[in-house]
């Protein structure tokens, strides 16, 4: 379908838009070769939007989203760049798609500047994104174990407490102990596994999923110090590693093109399963060894 004016107003916002978040971002980087990089695809949006501000007009002056920009440069905050610029980019397949369904209404010099855009959209900004290499990136595989290997171990042990103990305390400390001890011994494997050859420092892969680990394991164990009621604690701590399992497979969603929801499904019932398992038995052993009652 040929593209109306108001295809063409979309299109210039967007890309438009799309130059600002880099050139932002640009701003606000320390690292000279990602600057290069960030000033690079805004350079390259830039010529997107000249391109289509000429087909509309020079008395068009586009609208960036504003709220979007901010929205992005937030994440840049607390994901990093990295996961930032995959995010913006992962409406381009749509964008291409669009594209390629109006070339065919353009002829001549449009139709060739039209075709580069594509080829761009498609080629350069993947290249320029795999120069931009982050700590946190190069890393994420040993954060992402630490957090869905606590989670997944501490609800179990504090679900495990709901049939031995009526004790928040016992619970909190227990979940800390067993947290600490097995910190140890992940950050250990990790040691040993990048020892074995890998581009990471063993050292800090050890430390980053020691301390990944740590921080979800206290996390966790919060609520049990917080209150008194074993319940409430531990749909508290639950709902805490739920958003935990949300961040960590929104992370690595974005950064490896997965989809998000089926991640999140499957780490999800994952953890509710070592949940339902562990409760099970620990009231199968409070019932045998009368620990319960003897406890309380």
């Amino acid at each position: 379908m040929k593209p109306t004016r108001k295809d063409l107003l979309r299109y210039c916002e967007d890309e438009y838009t799309d130059h600002l978040v880099y050139k932002y971002l640009a701003e606000r980087e320390e690292d000279s070769e990602r600057k290069n990089v960030l000033l690079k695809l805004s350079q390259q949006e830039e010529g997107h939007y000249f391109f289509w501000k000429g087909l509309i007009g020079d008395e068009y002056h586009p609208r960036p989203r504003r709220f979007f920009i901010r929205f992005l440069l937030l994440l840049r905050y607390i994901f990093g760049l990295t996961f930032t610029i995959k995010f913006l980019e992962r409406h381009e397949d749509e964008v291409i798609n669009e594209y390629r369904k109006v070339l065919p209404y353009f002829d001549g010099e449009n139709a060739r500047q039209l075709e580069q855009i594509i080829t761009d959209e498609e080629e350069h900004e993947h290249f320029f994104i795999g120069q931009i290499q982050e700590q946190r990136v190069k890393y994420l595989g040993f954060i992402v174990l630490g957090l869905a290997d606590a989670i997944i171990e501490i609800t179990g042990v504090h679900a495990g407490f709901l049939g031995v103990s009526s004790s928040t305390k016992m619970a909190g400390v227990a979940g800390l102990i067993v947290g600490f001890a097995a910190a140890i011994s992940m950050g250990s494997a990790a040691y040993l596994q990048t020892k074995q050859g890998s581009e990471q420092h063993p050292f800090t892969s050890a430390l980053i999923t020691g301390i990944s680990y740590i921080f979800a394991v206290t996390l966790l164990a919060l609520p049990y110090f917080l209150t008194h009621n074993m319940l409430v604690a531990f749909v508290v701590s639950l709902m805490m590693a739920m958003l935990l399992t949300a961040y960590f497979t929104f992370y690595s969603a974005v950064l490896f093109d997965r989809v998000f929801f089926r991640e999140f499904l499957e780490n999800s019932l994952l953890t509710l399963g070592t949940a339902v398992a562990t409760y099970l038995f620990g009231e199968f052993l409070g019932k045998i060894f009368h620990m319960k009652s003897a406890i309380m």
